[in-house]
């Protein structure tokens, strides 16, 4: 399909107060996965990373579960024309459907990986997002709006995701390394502009759809402290985001400024859940894979009940590196039985 027509919105299925979220109704728990690449399409778009088995993929999960993937301009991009292409990235939404599953659409990420490899900086969130990118075809505002509008009917949106990590940093001299880059004073104000603004053009296209920035939660420019609060507050975003790397086994990580504790404990006062969308741990090359799973199960079971509003695991592959140690999670992972176990649609007796 590489038409650009729009569809009507969609049954809006999942809500979220600040007890969580909720299914068609129902108590919801969704134990998931990040799998990126699932808009690969190797014979139409540049794609990103490895082509996956999309009806093998989501027959994996438990049922009703959710799925976080990124949904670029670039993938809906065909290579061999470069005119606007839906298929790949439409077979994702018919193939969720056929297996039951809710997807979060993850419209552009921080740092420009497969799309035009340029970190996005200050000036992107003040007005670069309304201008073309080299190798796109339209904004990042006309891409938002492309999508939503395509994609607003579907029954498996549990969420649209702005931005995949933002964060409103400045890098002197065009070195974007980490410890080259400078947080200027108007991070966390440039960053809630964007959020308010963009957020809105979903809201209005797609009423009632939760709506998710993307925010690491570790400290990142623009989100470091309270601002995190302060962006989170945007009538543009429902659901807040932590994404957990580096304490393996630990359920609430980090310090008392930017931890995830802390990061709870905002997500209440804010009445907003706060879902935990990436969790990655090292496996392969020596280190096993059941470890990791025994791991992952207690660090989920601890941030359960603690407070959060799902998991998502980073992340499925189909090509799974196992002589090197990598957060790469195969098809044959004990993984999958932890998101059997913790996935969870009603409570008893509702």
């Amino acid at each position: 399909m590489t038409g650009t027509g729009a569809a009507s919105p969609g049954p809006v299925r999942v809500a979220a107060d600040g007890a969580g979220l909720t299914l068609d109704g129902r108590a919801w728990w969704p134990a998931g996965m990040n799998a990126y690449q699932l808009g690969t399409d190797w014979s139409i778009n540049r794609g990103c990373g490895g082509q996956v088995d999309l009806d093998r993929y989501f027959s994996l999960l438990p049922p009703k579960t959710l799925t976080r993937f990124n949904a670029f301009q670039s993938l809906a991009i065909n290579k061999h024309t470069g005119a606007l292409d839906f298929t790949a990235l439409d077979r994702v939404f018919a193939a969720a459907q056929r297996h039951g599953q809710l997807l979060i659409p993850v419209l552009t990420a921080q740092d420009g990986a497969c799309e035009d490899d340029v970190f996005k900086q200050r000036d992107w969130y003040v007005d670069g997002w309304q201008r073309v990118a080299s190798g796109a075809v339209m904004s990042f505002a006309d891409w938002v709006d492309t999508a939503v509008q395509r994609w607003r009917g579907s029954p498996v949106v549990a969420a649209w995701e702005l931005v995949g990590e933002p964060e409103t940093s400045v890098c002197p001299g065009g070195d974007c390394s980490f410890a080259n880059r400078v947080c200027p004073e108007d991070a966390a104000r440039v960053l809630r502009a964007f959020v308010d603004q963009a957020g809105d053009r979903v809201r209005r296209l797609d009423p009632g759809r939760l709506i998710t920035l993307g925010s690491t939660g570790g400290g990142q420019c623009g989100t470091a402290g309270e601002d995190y609060a302060y962006v989170g507050a945007s009538p543009n975003v429902d659901v807040l985001q932590y994404h957990d790397y580096h304490a393996d086994g630990v359920p609430l990580p980090g310090d008392r400024w930017n931890g995830l504790a802390v990061r709870i404990r905002q997500a209440r006062a804010l009445h907003k859940p706060l879902l935990v969308a990436e969790i990655g741990q090292s496996a392969g090359g020596g280190l096993s894979l059941t470890a990791r799973a025994v791991d992952v199960a207690a660090k989920i079971a601890g941030q359960r009940a603690a407070g959060t509003a799902g998991a998502l695991l980073w992340s499925f592959v189909p090509d799974p590196r196992a002589n090197e140690q990598t957060y790469d999670i195969g098809a044959g992972d004990p993984l999958f039985a932890v998101l059997g176990s913790d996935n969870t649609v009603g409570v008893p007796g509702d």
